[in-house]
């Protein structure tokens, strides 16, 4: 089985990771309003995420306006679905030791 991300379990860095797998890059305070997160928070799992290799950070200004762009690397894509698939793998291990069957609804 493919171990859990200890990084993605991280609430912020969880929904970080996947909001960015939906898209190619995404501007700083879309993330925050769309993932529900304040400023802060956003930070401080960015710049984990960012040294990880997780994500990239681009600097840059829209009129005078300074803007913060996020894009998932490929490792982080990588990551980010080994990770699904662990949660994945957890709970279908949960319902073949209960002997429910394969599927989440619990009907075949």
């Amino acid at each position: 089985m493919t171990e859990l991300s200890e990084l993605l379990g991280s609430l912020p860095r969880l929904k970080v990771v996947a909001f960015l797998d939906g898209c190619r890059e995404a501007e700083f305070g879309m993330i925050t309003d769309l993932c529900e997160m304040n400023k802060s928070t956003l930070s401080k799992a960015m710049t984990v995420l960012e040294g990880a290799g997780y994500i990239t950070i681009t600097k840059g200004y829209v009129g005078r306006r300074p803007k913060t762009w996020l894009a998932l690397t490929d490792r982080g894509r990588t990551a980010y679905h080994e990770h699904l698939n662990a949660l994945t793998a957890l709970a279908q291990q949960a319902r073949k030791a209960a002997g429910e069957p394969d599927s989440p609804s619990g009907r075949s």
